[in-house]
């Protein structure tokens, strides 16, 4: 026992309690604000984990290092869990008003304005890796980083995934600096029409060849998901469908909330490029947002009938919580005003453009 105890004094790190306390901070946030627990708990609880001294979880024995090499590693955990985003995504409303996809184009921008901005602290690979994290894209981010061979692939895909749960935190306020009061109230009544099962089948297909044919790189990310909305799409594999939806997706989410803790151990992420890091994902996801509301707002000088910009914000890839947070502002401003089905119709265009924007990274500096 007291060898034991020799041991852990002298494997004890100050900085263990660092990384201990941001564990507790991310389990508070799952716990007591309900951000995104399936992910957050998991990562929190399997921060404390690998920062014990002398942890059995990680080194080349260690159960969560098996883990990362089986799942993470080789990108499988992260495609896995895009079958099931894919199974969730109704493209409904996008079919039945396309235009909504140039904002989840437009929304990508903050990914090449950062990915600028971190090439003149980082290598090229390691400031493409951190321009993706804008996209509020937790999978793409892992995938790109993974790919790229990243020396920062923990703090990226920390950086990713917190940003994804704070869309309710964060992109209120950027809206808000960027809208005037009138703007926020433009009303946008929903025009949906009947979509084919026909055309819903062919899209998910669609998607992928020209995905695949204009970016590559992109066809395991694309593919993946429009095979994940296949199965939803089909109407023969609806058991299929829900396992993918529920059991399949949270299952995938818990192993890789824990397994990215492998790369929360004190001495790789305490570091000054980490927080760097963290700046730049935020300036990321900042501009990305601001990208798709400007481009509404460039558009209205020359529509008649307008666009309320705060749609274009949902562009970006955290799907549904981005089309949520713009639908619950709608009502906040106007409680006749229902913006939800214009939100996400373009959050699933942005979960679309993300995936492809990591495939043209890959295929650019892969």
């Amino acid at each position: 026992m007291v060898e034991i105890f020799r041991s852990i004094v002298e494997n004890f790190d100050w900085r263990y309690v660092v990384m201990w306390l941001i564990g507790g901070v991310l389990i508070y946030l799952a716990i007591k604000k309900d951000m995104e627990p399936t992910l957050l708990l998991p990562l929190g609880f399997g921060t404390i984990m690998v920062n014990l001294p002398l942890s059995g979880a990680i080194g080349p024995e260690g159960a969560l290092t098996t883990l990362f090499n089986a799942g993470i590693a080789n990108e499988l955990f992260p495609l896995i869990l895009f079958i099931g985003i894919g199974a969730m995504i109704d493209f409904g409303p996008v079919l039945a008003n396309p235009k909504l996809m140039i904002f989840g184009a437009a929304a990508q921008f903050g990914i090449f304005l950062t990915f600028c901005l971190a090439s003149i602290f980082f290598d090229i690979p390691d400031a493409a890796s951190i321009g993706i994290i804008g996209a509020a894209d937790g999978p793409t981010a892992i995938v790109v980083a993974q790919q790229l061979n990243s020396t920062y692939v923990g703090a990226i895909m920390v950086a990713a995934y917190s940003y994804m749960a704070l869309v309710p935190i964060i992109q209120p306020p950027v809206i808000k600096a960027l809208t005037t009061k009138k703007e926020r109230l433009i009303r946008m009544p929903y025009k949906g029409k009947e979509i084919s099962k026909t055309t819903r089948i062919l899209f998910p297909i669609i998607i992928t060849v020209i995905a695949g044919l204009v970016a590559p790189s992109s066809v395991a990310l694309v593919g993946f998901l429009m095979f994940g909305n296949l199965i939803r799409e089909c109407g023969v594999l609806d058991s299929l469908s829900e396992t993918a939806q529920k059991v399949l997706a949270n299952l995938v989410t818990i192993f890789l909330g824990i397994t990215i803790a492998t790369k929360m151990n004190a001495e790789e992420f305490l570091q000054p490029a980490t927080l760097l890091i963290l700046g730049l994902g935020l300036f990321a996801f900042i501009f990305d947002t601001a990208g798709g509301v400007l481009f509404a707002k460039f558009l209205n000088l020359f529509l008649k009938e307008k666009i309320n910009p705060m749609i274009g914000a949902a562009g970006i890839s955290a799907f549904p919580m981005s089309g949520r947070v713009v639908h619950k502002m709608g009502l906040k401003e106007d409680p006749q005003n229902f913006l939800l089905m214009h939100s996400i119709g373009v959050n699933v265009s942005g979960q679309i453009a993300s995936v492809i924007a990591g495939g043209l990274i890959l295929s650019f500096f892969g």
